[in-house]
């Protein structure tokens, strides 16, 4: 998988599932936006850099967004979100890929 995918699923899951959720008022309808895509970059995240670091993501990604409700309560829904975005998505770049450490994938 490419390295860069897993960083767009994660921030597709953010913005996504915000904009879902806002939308349609389903709130339902756009977490299941956030799990479909937390999966996806989930699947990435393990396949460039392992699982370790896959469930650490995982879990930036989950509290990224329980992170979002009381900051946007702070300087408003959509700059929260993209605010949380931005954090997940460097963490993804910096740490979801692999760093050459003999595992190897070739790159």
């Amino acid at each position: 998988m490419s390295a860069l995918a897993p960083t767009l699923f994660s921030t597709a899951g953010l913005l996504g599932g915000y904009k879902v959720a806002r939308s349609t008022g389903n709130r339902p309808l756009g977490g299941a936006v956030l799990a479909a895509a937390g999966a996806a970059a989930f699947r990435g995240w393990k396949a460039n850099a392992g699982t370790g670091t896959a469930a650490a993501l995982t879990g930036v990604y989950v509290l990224s967004f329980g992170l979002s409700h009381p900051l946007a309560k702070k300087i408003g829904a959509w700059p929260s979100v993209f605010a949380v975005t931005a954090a997940t998505g460097a963490a993804s770049a910096v740490l979801g890929r692999d760093l050459g450490k003999g595992r190897g994938t070739g790159r």
